[in-house]
């Protein structure tokens, strides 16, 4: 009863309160999952498409090195200086949405969120040209099935890890900061160390942001104030898992 009175102000909570507040905790984190795994979804069908209509198996004007044949579509969003476009895009919306979600609908934020989910998945979708689509597949299990048991372990840990979100963070930071120098220097052995760092970064980020979003949870909030924040958390894990998935496909993945 002593962590009940901590997270909700101190106030006496009965056992039919401690149940209405597990009961809304469920649901609150089951609506962050659902948003999250629908996000997930959107972006591997809509990779999936762009590659379909990307690739030609009959002779075309532009063929990559392996013998691929790419559609003028293709050529566009692979090759063409809108590829840049492509990649960066999702990195501008992120921030604009991050820091806009608090003053949208519901409604807008899942729109906006699906919106992300799809080009996200335009922007990833380069990776059936480089990975054979079977290893893409195996490592999308193997980082769902880490991410399932990080996730879990930070929602039912009593453990306060509040503490990882500046080394995170600093990790992060250096991740990104390595990747645009890596874009220059075309390094095999930083990419590799890049690849290592960012699993065990977003593994971290995994726990500590399901932790996070578990203790922004609060009974009193509103049906919009709740939806908004299952649809910022939702945004957490998914690139989470997105950016875990990538790590490991570049550490495991097999090259076509």
């Amino acid at each position: 009863m002593a962590e009940f009175d901590r997270r909700y102000g101190g106030t006496t909570v009965t056992r039919a309160d401690a149940h209405a507040i597990d009961e809304g905790l469920r649901a609150y984190m089951l609506s962050v999952y659902n948003y999250m795994a629908i996000g997930v979804a959107i972006t591997g069908l809509v990779a999936l498409g762009f590659y379909m209509m990307a690739v030609s198996e009959t002779p075309t004007a532009y063929v990559l090195p392996n013998g691929t044949y790419l559609t003028s579509f293709g050529y566009a969003i692979f090759v063409s200086p809108l590829k840049w476009v492509l990649f960066l895009a999702p990195l501008g919306v992120v921030f604009l949405f991050s820091a806009r979600i608090h003053a949208m609908s519901v409604g807008t934020a899942q729109l906006v969120f699906w919106a992300f989910a799809a080009l996200m998945g335009a922007s990833l979708s380069s990776i059936f040209l480089v990975y054979a689509h079977g290893s893409i597949a195996r490592v999308f299990f193997i980082s769902a099935a880490a991410f399932g048991a990080l996730s879990l372990w930070g929602y039912t840990t009593k453990k306060d890890i509040s503490g990882w979100g500046s080394f995170l963070f600093m990790g992060l930071v250096g991740i990104i900061i390595a990747m645009i120098v890596n874009i220059f220097l075309a390094s095999p052995a930083l990419y590799f160390a890049i690849s290592v760092i960012g699993v065990l970064v977003f593994a971290g980020l995994t726990a500590y942001d399901t932790q996070a979003i578990k203790e922004m949870y609060y009974e009193g909030d509103s049906e919009e104030v709740a939806g908004r924040k299952a649809i910022g958390g939702a945004l957490r894990l998914y690139l989470d898992f997105i950016n875990l998935f990538v790590m490991l496909l570049s550490l495991f993945g097999n090259r076509e």
